[in-house]
């Protein structure tokens, strides 16, 4: 039996931010930097336990991103992570729906990269992978990621796919 809660970074306790923080460890096989960290705080925390603790965990963080000519609030999907022992149990799925719901009700738009072993979750999902050009504005103005192209999917998908989705900046990884 799992349960699933839903919870603002300030209201996790510092023994929930280490075991979010632990299970991403294990499930990037340690290649998720404290930038990564930074990336997933600060938001909406979806949560998955079952009787042996944290089983699954993703983020909605708020970014701003421009597209068709206005800057649009977008919720950023940040450290989505399942337990290895329990994938393949639709816990994933728990995850993104509980935050789908968030993005559904607070932002104009959903966007995350995805990982080679993420992406059939998402598309599954209904999220698309955007068509168009992907960029960021930085400190000396906007900066093609081509990197990104093809691995970056929105929720809903908005019309005009071709257009190019140009993201706020941040450190570390843009997106």
């Amino acid at each position: 039996m799992t349960t699933t809660r839903t919870a603002h970074t300030a209201d996790l306790t510092p023994a929930e931010l280490g075991a979010v923080r632990a299970l991403l460890h294990d499930a990037f096989d340690g290649d998720f930097s404290d930038e990564d960290w930074d990336h997933t705080l600060g938001g909406v925390h979806a949560l998955v336990h079952d009787e042996r603790g944290l089983a699954a965990h993703g983020a909605v963080v708020l970014r701003r991103v421009r597209y068709g000519g206005r800057w649009l609030r977008l919720g950023y999907v940040e450290g989505v992570a399942v337990r290895p022992d329990v994938r393949r149990r639709g816990l994933g799925g728990q995850v993104m729906a509980a935050l789908e719901a968030v993005i559904a009700r607070a932002y104009d738009l959903g966007a995350l990269s995805a990982s080679d072993d993420g992406a059939a979750l998402y598309a599954a999902r209904g999220w698309r992978v955007w068509g168009g050009r992907i960029a960021a504005l930085g400190p000396d103005g906007i900066v093609p990621l081509p990197d990104e192209e093809g691995s970056t999917y929105v929720w809903p998908a908005p019309a005009g796919p071709e257009d190019e989705l140009v993201f706020d900046w941040r450190d570390g990884d843009v997106l």
